[in-house]
């Protein structure tokens, strides 16, 4: 008798846990295919009663792949409490240690969770899709040039936040530690260093991924497409930021459809749940919820590298426009609606990340005494986003006038890209999966629909601590529910 279900479980490759269920008919073709994640986070319900400063602390123990982008909003949104702004000096060194944090942690996903799939090939042996064969293929040289460069990086981070993991840096009205100007030096170095880094890691990419035609036309098929809205911050030029600006969404034909502050963010962002997964689907809020269709008539929008370089209208840094303009005139112009095409796009902000870096070390400012502004006023709401790695977060904080936190709301990254990654492993399954024959590089062909997103799945589930929801459904043959058990 033929299988009917194909599952993959765990899924690979990506930060917290997740699982693919195939459904197939009677000749082998996919009728259904759910990607669930089946875990559970409580941080916006046991954050109830602690002090508000404790937040940026306490949400970046959601994940340890990208703590300071969780640290960062949290601390952004008790400068929106406290009404109050870092002084410049304080500023800047948020952002250049938030650009350290950006460029080493795309660096993970280019070489160690993405990139693999086409460093050493997507129907590779799976013992070989990850950090060693990459090693393998570029040589042992390139990986120690990989592993050096982040762990130098990851130094800086630790040197303003005292640990890179959960870093303790960011205060409301500024920072806990500046720059001693007699390391300097050191950090100029690093940021050169860095910009060669992120054009290697371009060169990279080109050689082997854009020389190979095989590759291309598997980035450019109908396969790993989908026409959503596309959302991302940007500066007062429209450009890429990932620290500070405006929120801008644009519609599928690239039109741009919305602007807005971090504070209005509820105007625009709603969430659907489903009764298969714990992850919330982000969509537009003022379209209502369409399901699960792209085009122009879905209300489903996209973050991460190809969302933010569809919704800016350049890159911020000079090199890294460069490699902003020869990616659209490649890839067929704005915007570019390739699933896997996040990961030049990530490439690409490597290079922004990396020229920050630089300018900001440069920056007399950067080593200056005045660091924080200490906050007075009486706190209520605040609201803060930055540009995590995988895309939007915000977080959302209301507190009693002791500063005591009331509520909290966190809408994370990979909410905002969850809905298209539930279509895209659909898609990606019907496109692949015939006459019900499967073998491991196809199921991996499967999974790199949602990976090329660079998902934190620990980031994207919440919901209240302590005994589990449950719903068992069971279906008969023809799938409709005999029975089903609530706990």
């Amino acid at each position: 008798m033929q299988t009917r279900t194909i599952t993959i479980d765990p899924i690979t490759r990506l930060e917290g846990h997740g699982k693919i269920d195939i459904f197939l008919d009677a000749q082998g073709e996919v009728e259904r295919a759910y990607f669930q994640v089946p875990e559970l986070r409580g941080f916006e319900t046991f954050s109830i009663g602690r002090p508000a400063e404790d937040m940026p602390q306490i949400t970046s123990r959601i994940c340890g792949v990208c703590p300071t982008a969780h640290h960062m909003a949290g601390t952004k949104a008790l400068d929106d409490l406290y009404k109050v702004e870092a002084p410049p000096t304080g500023r800047k060194i948020r952002e250049l240690v938030y650009n350290t944090f950006m460029l080493e942690d795309h660096a993970l996903h280019v070489y160690i969770l993405g990139g693999p799939d086409f460093i050493v090939g997507p129907d590779a042996p799976k013992a070989l899709r990850n950090v060693v064969g990459v090693i393998q293929k570029v040589g042992v040289d390139v990986g120690k040039k990989v592993i050096s460069m982040r762990r130098r990086l990851r130094d800086l981070i630790s040197y303003f936040g005292g640990k890179v993991i959960h870093p303790v840096l960011g205060l409301p009205g500024g920072v806990s530690k500046g720059l001693n100007p007699d390391n300097l030096a050191g950090f100029k170095q690093l940021a050169e260093d860095g910009v060669e880094f992120a054009q290697f890691t371009l060169q990279v990419f080109k050689d082997i991924v854009l020389k190979n035609p095989e590759y291309v036309k598997l980035i450019t098929s109908d396969t790993y497409t989908h026409k959503t809205y596309y959302m991302g911050m940007v500066d007062e030029n429209n450009r890429v930021n990932f620290y500070d600006g405006k929120i801008r969404v644009v519609d599928p034909s690239g039109k741009e459809y919305a602007k807005f502050p971090a504070q209005k963010y509820l105007d625009y962002v709603a969430e659907h749940v489903e009764p298969w997964s714990y992850v919330k689907f982000c969509y537009l809020k003022p379209l209502g919820w369409k399901g699960f269709i792209d085009g122009p008539e879905s209300s489903i929008y996209s973050v991460a590298p190809l969302a933010r370089l569809n919704a800016a209208d350049g890159m911020a840094t000079p090199q890294a426009q460069k490699a902003y303009e020869e990616y659209f005139a490649t890839l067929g112009g704005k915007p570019v609606h390739f699933t896997l095409a996040n990961h030049w796009a990530r490439v690409i902000e490597m290079l922004q990340a990396a020229e920050r870096i630089r300018e900001l070390v440069n920056d007399p400012e950067i080593t200056g005494k005045t660091i924080r502004t200490i906050p007075t006023a009486t706190p209520t709401v605040g609201i803060g986003v930055v540009e995590a790695p995988r895309g939007t977060l915000f977080h959302h904080y209301e507190t009693d006038e002791k500063g005591l936190i009331k509520k909290a709301n966190l809408i994370v990254a990979t909410q905002g890209n969850s809905a298209r990654m539930a279509m895209g492993v659909e898609k990606s399954a019907k496109g692949l999966i015939h006459a019900g024959k499967v073998d491991d590089g196809l199921l991996n062909m499967i999974e790199m629909a949602f990976r090329a997103y660079d998902p934190c799945h620990g980031c994207a589930t919440h919901s209240l601590p302590g005994e589990m929801p449950l719903i068992v459904s069971i279906r008969d043959v023809s799938g409709q529910v005999v029975q089903e058990i609530r706990r």
